[in-house]
């Protein structure tokens, strides 16, 4: 089992709670909060990695990296496209549904590096929700921001759905 990070220890519930997947759709175009922050430390970079065989020097190298266009290593697009997915259950949860599944993303972009040390968490934008056969199918846009930067690290149109 997997420790959770000390900072999101403290943020226990999701910033949006609805009781039905079905009060989904009532609430489309609305902003459904943030989670809470994550420092994604060069430890972390690492891992992922190790993971997916991709050990690039700009996000392993320090001493290159250092020297290349970020200043410092950064971590992977990827790696911050994995993470909206640890954010997205505390920035929403529906209640009254037996299953939420990861159906995919739309769009995805990284306006901005991530540098390693910088803290990010998820801010997310309810886009679309629409009934689907035994349940709802939500569009969900999670905004990774970047503590003390304007550009956010990654902007993802997530597709979840929740069965009844």
């Amino acid at each position: 089992m997997t420790e959770v990070p000390a900072e999101v220890r403290g943020n226990p519930l999701p910033a949006r709670v609805f009781a039905h997947p079905d009060e989904l759709v009532a609430a489309v175009g609305e902003r459904l909060g943030e989670s809470a922050w994550l420092q994604v430390e060069q430890a972390r970079i690492a891992l992922f990695a190790d993971a997916t065989l991709d050990h690039q020097w700009v996000h392993v190298d320090a001493e290159r990296a250092r020297l290349g266009p970020f200043g410092g290593c950064i971590a992977h697009g990827f790696l911050t496209l994995s993470l909206v997915n640890f954010f997205l259950p505390q920035i929403v949860r529906i209640d009254g549904a037996r299953l939420g599944v990861n159906y995919g993303c739309d769009r995805i972009r990284f306006p901005a590096p991530v540098r390693a040390g910088a803290r990010i968490r998820g801010v997310g934008q309810l886009l679309r929700a629409e009934a689907i056969e035994g349940g709802v199918q939500a569009w969900i846009r999670v905004t990774v921001e970047i503590d003390g930067e304007t550009k956010p690290g990654c902007v993802a149109d997530t597709i979840s759905r929740y069965y009844l």
